[in-house]
Formats: structure tokens, sequence, C-alpha cells
């Protein structure tokens, strides 16, 4: 039997304690990472309240939030549009290998082609996760050229 499909829809705020929630799980679940609750929870209710600054898509499964993503925009020069980052991808693990993030990530790339102002999507990848890497090489998104460096003032030093 196939397993229902899942509907993806925007995030609004009703939808906080979930998202909260997921990315808690995928900071420990990929960096080993505990995030301070108080700043998550506010970190996501303004991405929720302002669309300028992201967008939150959410994966259902028979009524159940099973996944989600961010986008993200950047600007770019070169090609006088915005490339659209997805980010905060998580997928609860009772759904997982069900195409719940292949749903996301069509709907997300079908909303982008659709928008003039968009050049194309990009994404990071934890460098150890290679189950990601290859589920996102199979949907068209092969790892670039590009190493990522970063300055993250919000990590205290030991």
């Amino acid at each position: 039997m196939t397993p229902p499909a899942a509907i993806v829809r925007r995030a609004t705020l009703a939808d906080l304690d979930v998202v909260v929630q997921f990315n808690a799980a995928m900071a420990r679940e990929t960096e080993d990472k505990v995030l301070d609750p108080a700043t998550l929870r506010e970190g996501v209710r303004q991405a929720l309240c302002d669309p300028h600054r992201s967008l939150y898509f959410l994966a259902e499964v028979d009524g159940i939030v099973a996944g989600q993503t961010m986008v993200t925009f950047e600007w770019s020069d070169w090609r006088n549009a915005y490339f659209w980052w997805i980010q905060s991808v998580y997928v609860d693990p009772r759904f997982r290998r069900r195409g719940v993030f292949r749903a996301l990530h069509e709907h997300i790339r079908r909303e982008a082609k659709s928008r003039p102002d968009v050049c194309g999507l990009r994404l990071y990848v934890f460098k150890d996760n290679h189950r990601a890497q290859e589920t996102y090489r199979q949907l068209g998104m092969p790892v670039c050229d590009y190493l990522m460096c970063e300055e993250d003032w919000s990590v205290r030093q030991a």
C-alpha cells in the first residue's frame, strides 16, 4: 500500500511550537548541539512573523506535521535575482524515506521558479550528513564548488 502523500503549506504563527521542536531536534541530531530554548523560540517567532526575513513550509501527512523547511533570501548582483536558500530541513523520524522532503523541495522549487526575481535554489548541509547529501543530489542539487566560511558570534567560546 502506498503511503499517503505529503501536503505542503506555508507555516503560520500557530505552528510555532512544532517548528521550535523540529529545529531543536535537528540541531541535536545533525550537529549534537543543544539550542537555547528562549532564543530559538524568539528566532522562529520572528521568522514566522516577517515574510521578508524567511518563509517556513510544512509537510503534513494525514494531518500530522511530518517535516519542515525554511527559505531565506540571498540577492545575487551577478544575476539580478534572488537565490532561495533552503534551511532548517527536518523530517520527523516516523516519516523519513516516505517522500516528505521531496514534497517540500518540489513545492519550494515550483514556487521559486514561478517568480521572475528568483534565479535558483541553494542549501548547505552538514559535512558528515551523507544521507542528506545523497537525497539532495537525487533531487538535482549536487554539492557545488563552494565551501562555506563563517564567523558565528552567537556561540560562546570555552
